[in-house]
């Protein structure tokens, strides 16, 4: 299994709401890609507040590395994607990507 995950530090001009129809988009991703086999996001709630600006992440877990690339290639995510990057600090600079093979 590959878990790929994902922090981001969003602007300040960026709300709340403007997350949550991002993370949802995402959401919608979920069974459009095979091989994708859950997606979890959200705010960070660590009591250890060693996020650094990071305060917003998601997680998504694949059967393999074929799956990732098929996610990464999908259309639906390339329009997310730069969305992403639009909404996050410094563009590219204020994402975070992290492939764990499990």
């Amino acid at each position: 299994m590959i878990r790929h995950i994902v922090l981001i530090r969003f602007t300040p001009l960026t709300t709340d709401a403007q997350v949550a129809d991002l993370f949802d988009e995402l959401a919608r991703i979920k069974g459009k890609v095979p091989g994708l086999l859950e997606i979890t996001s959200g705010k960070s709630e660590s009591p250890e507040q060693m996020e650094r600006g990071y305060m917003h992440g998601f997680v998504v877990d694949f059967t393999d590395w074929n799956a990732l690339q098929a996610y990464q290639d999908h259309p639906e995510h390339q329009v997310l994607g730069a969305k992403l990057v639009a909404a996050a600090v410094g563009g590219k600079d204020g994402i975070l990507c992290f492939d764990l093979a499990c």
